[in-house]
């Protein structure tokens, strides 16, 4: 059996998408994938009571997985278990439970896919490294490093190297903007490559695939539908907080597509020009209903309005916890991503790496 620990410096890098991604190609490929979260420190608890990782839990499903979500988070970190750890010792052997899970995750498989937790320090408290666990695991280990700025990727990339040392086989380069590909091709790939590290790919940057659901949307915000309708599966790309003047407004709403304007419920003018432009969504805090007319202009152009009780602050600052966390729940988005990998070799790079061979090659 194959195995890889996909992990990364940062959380919200693309782990798990790209774990999602890879499976659903190997699988497409005649092979049986297995998956495992070793150690998770988000713990997330199920409606029947258990506590799992969420990521396990996405990625079971959407892998169409046998193994119970506690089976593929086997060690999940809470405060108590910190606490308990730190004053009378572990209340298990961590690494044995893993070992168990692993053989249950990778049994009858041909490739194991590890995930890693939200960064490389995550772990050391409790002994349970990612490199420690990579090196028990005996697999190689791919960091998915995502762009933030021009020093940042190489930094970052030289961190994964130097934490992961021999275990790390690869990196996988992510969300690269169109005005920094070229330096990324031209001077930190051969830059990285005279280090020693082996770069799988660089995918570039596509807003459409960190876009949120307004399904997902609604969820979040516990919101209230002041519409007749709602496509849940429509995506929104941006979002614009309209606490401004009109004018400015305007100006602003006229450079974002497929978006969704967060402001007060008492703002019609910022909503009625909202509604001129493309927008997906109206968000409208502080409890208060809007206008007659703007709903009846929003039902007229099938955009839903939704009423949460926060104000605008809280309201932003719930839609970026959730923004950065890319899902790929909607098919549409994870054949882009699939395709997005495809298209940039990252999956004949991977094979290689495995010693695997392509059947289905898209």
């Amino acid at each position: 059996m194959k195995t890889l620990y996909i992990t990364s410096v940062e959380p919200h890098s693309g782990k798990t998408a790209v774990c999602l991604a890879l499976g659903k190609q190997l699988q497409s490929d005649g092979y049986k994938v297995g998956y495992l979260k070793p150690v998770s420190t988000q713990p997330w608890r199920t409606p029947e009571g258990k506590l799992v990782d969420q990521d396990a839990v996405f990625v079971q499903r959407m892998l169409e997985l046998k193994e119970d979500p506690s089976i593929l988070s086997p060690v999940v970190i809470t405060s108590s278990t910190l606490r308990s750890c730190l004053t009378t010792g572990p209340q298990a052997d961590y690494r044995k439970l893993i070992r168990d899970a692993a053989a249950k995750a990778g049994d009858g498989k041909d490739v194991l896919l590890l995930e890693g937790g939200s960064n490389l320090r995550e772990g050391h408290a409790l002994d349970l490294s990612i490199p420690s666990l990579a090196k028990d695991f005996a697999a190689p280990a791919m960091a998915v490093i995502r762009y933030q700025n021009d020093i940042q990727i190489l930094d970052d990339s030289l961190s994964a190297k130097f934490r992961l040392s021999d275990q790390l086989s690869c990196i996988l380069l992510n969300h690269i903007p169109v005005e920094s590909e070229a330096f990324i091709k031209d001077i930190v790939i051969p830059c990285l490559e005279k280090e020693g590290i082996c770069v799988h790919g660089a995918l570039p940057k596509k807003p459409r695939l960190s876009a949120i659901s307004i399904g997902e949307l609604t969820s979040v915000l516990e919101a209230e539908l002041l519409t007749k309708s709602l496509n849940p599966d429509i995506l929104v790309e941006s979002f614009a907080v309209g606490a401004m003047t009109l004018d400015a407004a305007l100006s602003r709403f006229r450079h974002q597509r497929n978006k969704a304007v967060i402001t007060g419920g008492d703002r019609a003018d910022i909503q009625l020009a909202a509604l001129e432009t493309s927008t997906v969504a109206l968000i409208l805090t502080g409890n208060l209903h809007p206008s007659s007319l703007v709903v009846q202009q929003a039902e007229n152009l099938n955009i839903p309005i939704l009423l949460v009780k926060e104000n605008t602050m809280e309201t932003v600052n719930a839609v970026e916890n959730v923004w950065s966390r890319t899902r790929l729940a909607q098919p549409e988005k994870l054949d882009a991503f699939i395709n997005l990998m495809e298209d940039n070799a990252v999956f004949d790079s991977i094979y290689r790496s495995l010693d695997l061979k392509r059947k289905n090659k898209g």
